[in-house]
């Protein structure tokens, strides 16, 4: 794996997710560094990845309540387990579970494996809650997917939370996890 500065010269091949993805952090001015490898959709492969970019790529767990009328995007460190009773007392939310693939598509336009902050910016009706572990929030940089699996990005934390947060009209929730049994 390589490391590059910004997207790709030659897009052919890419999803238009991906490409899409790229316009929307060149135009808020947001530098990153990328790196296209196979599918990662395991946190083993993630670690291989992690080092690399020299960052800890988070969890991303894509969930929602039972009657499927609140959806979440958690973003958590790797090495913590989820636990839904958990979070679910922090967030006023009593039966969490993983919301489907067609949800994921519909709201975030990502699929399994794939799921990423990124993918806020297709929520246009805000209908995902985003939800950050505070242990992410301590790093000075993020690791994700450009709504793909098969490039990885590391942001500034910074650039994440001041300008792409608020150039696609989602706030976000500071959630602590414990994760242990």
């Amino acid at each position: 794996m390589e490391l590059f500065k910004g997207r790709p010269e030659n897009t052919e091949g890419r999803l238009p997710r991906e490409i899409r993805t790229y316009d929307f952090l060149d135009k808020l001015g947001i530098e990153y560094l990328r790196t296209d490898h196979e599918r990662a959709d395991n946190m083993e492969a993630c670690n291989e990845i992690d080092a690399v970019l020299n960052v800890v790529i988070c969890k991303n767990l894509f969930l929602c309540n039972r009657q499927k009328t609140d959806f979440y995007l958690l973003m958590m460190p790797g090495d913590k387990k989820f636990k839904t009773k958990e979070l679910s007392s922090q967030i006023g939310s009593a039966r969490l579970s993983f919301a489907d693939s067609e949800d994921m598509l519909k709201y975030l336009d990502i699929e399994p494996g794939a799921v990423s902050i990124m993918g806020l910016m297709n929520d246009k009706e805000h209908k995902v809650h985003l939800l950050i572990d505070e242990d992410v929030l301590k790093g000075g940089d993020l690791g994700c997917h450009p709504c793909v699996c098969t490039s990885s990005l590391k942001l500034k934390a910074a650039d994440v939370i001041d300008k792409y947060l608020p150039a696609t009209g989602h706030e976000y929730m500071t959630v602590h996890l414990v994760g242990e049994d």
